[in-house]
């Protein structure tokens, strides 16, 4: 087979990004609420876990209707959090241990409490009007059938000036125009502020929905659906590669960083175009394929459901990226996020008698491919979903309002299985505070924490872990060593085994004359595997230390040789 070898080699490539939800990180002055100072504190513990970069959550001045996710000004820390000060003596920390910041850049919309939106709604000829995006009414309606990503339209009719504004998520979220020149220079100097205070890079919120479409047509109704699907239309516009090169040579290409857009809804041909080794635009981009796999057949529901997703399927999304982008542009690897379930709840089991088996074998798979890994604070310790069972447990948004639309608004579905469908694919199952050991509150507030604890923070937390040299942490650490070490591991490329095999995911990395052999186990139950891994120099990791022989895979078994030249 063909073996490509990779000429360009940045940073970024070889570094693993750890990322912090803030708020449910650490918590230093006991008012529940995590904050750059707690984050601080625990620099020393991510730095033993072996990541490279720190990716921050919004910790921009807010009005909190989405965590953060709505900024009223890009240029202060929000009070929660700390001040400008604690922020600049976290970056000093953090450089000091060698560990990068990339901050999260939100700059699709804003919150409607942003000075900029104030000014812009006052009046059609306030010289803000045309930062964002109104429109007349069309038949006395909003100006076209667009529905919001957070469920309802997404149009909020404004009063003071008899027009509409456009929310493509929480109305207290109006979008940017980024048709106007000057949006797009603002945006390059709130960039340059942080950089020039020496940030490392950004994670760019839903970049690839700032370029509307011309006219702004009507979307796609599926199903009969109340509004249409906003993202057909919206999602990598015909103006995103320009703004992008804009940006990049306007900004980024003046500074050493790393940058990564979420893109959902983008294919690998779409992101060659944005993060292309040539492209001049962006490093490397978050796409949603792998995560957006749904068993369920209403696509009312979107991703509301409680079923596992097939490993073919999964296999699939992964192995195409994986391919297409080899030698072309590069991939961001991760299971969860802020804006996702915990995986191992997910893709494998919290089954306490196989949960530490399936976070590591889950943590190989992805580890073991090209592309930069993403960490999310806990997912080194096989922290799992919460699964609450009363609506009132939960505070997420999106979560709360599909809860209205689907059950007291359509009644699509009744009560008990939304509340189950919540429990397996709420946001909210990743944003329990961190679990740092057994005593009150897991060692995150002294005081009452912001959002409930995950009731097993007893016995899943990181005081245990690092006790004990088998946990997942310490699998972890072993992971990102062997990526620091190993050049295959960064560069090689990626030959799929057995696609449609629904019980183990298996594959190869090709790189100058070596080949690495992964097999995982995705199940729980023993099978039975042949890939010639008789023939590999050494075993260079697994998550059993006791084999049943060379071609028996244990439930949830990971395993990972090395042939070398």
């Amino acid at each position: 087979m063909e073996v490509f070898i990779m000429t360009t080699k940045n940073w970024w490539q070889h570094a693993v990004v750890y990322q912090v939800y803030p708020r449910s990180y650490q918590d230093s002055n006991g008012d529940g609420i995590g904050d750059l100072a707690g984050l601080k504190s625990r620099l020393s513990y991510i730095k033993k876990l072996g990541a490279d970069v720190i990716w921050l959550n919004p910790i921009y001045e807010s009005p909190d209707k989405d965590n953060g996710y709505d900024i009223s000004n890009y240029r202060k820390i929000n009070p929660k959090y700390g001040t400008m000060k604690s922020f600049e003596d976290l970056l000093t920390a953090a450089h000091s241990k060698g560990l990068k910041i990339l901050m999260d850049l939100v700059v699709n919309h804003t919150s409607d409490q942003a000075e900029w939106f104030k000014e812009s709604r006052k009046s059609k000829d306030n010289k803000y009007r045309d930062y964002y995006i109104w429109r007349d009414p069309k038949d006395g309606k909003a100006p076209n059938n667009w529905g919001s990503y957070f469920s309802g339209p997404a149009w909020k009719y404004d009063e003071t000036t008899k027009q509409y504004y456009l929310h493509l998520f929480e109305e207290g979220q109006p979008d940017l125009n980024w048709e106007n020149p000057e949006v797009r220079e603002s945006v390059w100097d709130i960039m340059r502020f942080w950089l020039d205070k020496g940030v490392d890079g950004f994670r760019m919120d839903v970049i690839n929905l700032i370029s509307k479409p011309e006219g702004l047509p009507d979307a796609p109704a599926p199903d009969n659906a109340a509004y249409g699907d906003v993202q057909a239309v919206v999602a990598d516009g015909h103006r995103l590669n320009e703004f992008l090169k804009e940006m990049n040579q306007k900004v980024i290409s003046k500074y050493d960083i790393m940058t990564v857009g979420e893109m959902p809804g983008s294919t690998p041909e779409d992101v060659i175009d944005y993060t292309g080794l040539n492209a001049h635009e962006l490093n490397m981009v978050f796409q949603f394929e792998h995560v957006s796999l749904s068993p369920n057949p209403n696509k009312r529901l979107g991703k509301w459901n409680d079923q596992p997703v097939a490993l073919v399927d999964l296999k699939q999304a992964l192995s195409r990226w994986q391919k297409a982008l080899d030698g072309k542009a590069w991939n961001s690897l991760y299971w969860n996020n802020h804006d996702q379930p915990r995986a191992v709840s997910r893709f494998a089991t919290d089954n306490p008698k196989y949960r530490e088996r399936a976070a590591k074998m889950l943590g190989t798979t992805l580890h073991m491919l090209q592309g930069t890994p993403y960490v999310y604070e806990g997912e080194e310790l096989g922290m799992t979903n919460a699964h609450y069972k009363d609506l009132k447990q939960y505070e997420d948004v999106e979560s709360i309002n599909a809860y209205k639309e689907l059950v007291e608004k359509e009644g699509i579905v009744d009560k008990p299985t939304m509340l189950r469908y919540l429990a397996h694919m709420s946001r909210d199952n990743a944003r329990t505070p961190m679990q740092w050991d057994d005593s009150a509150h897991a060692g995150f507030t002294t005081g009452k924490p912001w959002f409930d604890l995950n009731a097993n923070y007893p016995d899943i937390n990181a005081k245990a872990e690092l006790a004990d040299s088998n946990s997942v942490f310490y699998y972890y650490q072993k992971l990102i060593k062997l990526r620091h070490q190993e050049d295959i591991i960064v560069y090689g490329n990626y030959e799929e085994l057995d696609p449609q095999d629904n019980e183990a995911f298996s594959y190869r990395r090709h790189y100058q004359g070596q080949t690495l052999l992964v097999m995982t186990n995705f199940t729980d139950h023993t099978i039975e595997r042949d890939y010639d891994q008789a023939d590999y120099d050494e075993l260079l990791l697994s998550n059993y230390h006791e084999h049943l022989g060379q071609t028996t895979l244990q439930p949830y078994e990971a395993r990972v040789y090395l042939k070398r030249n």
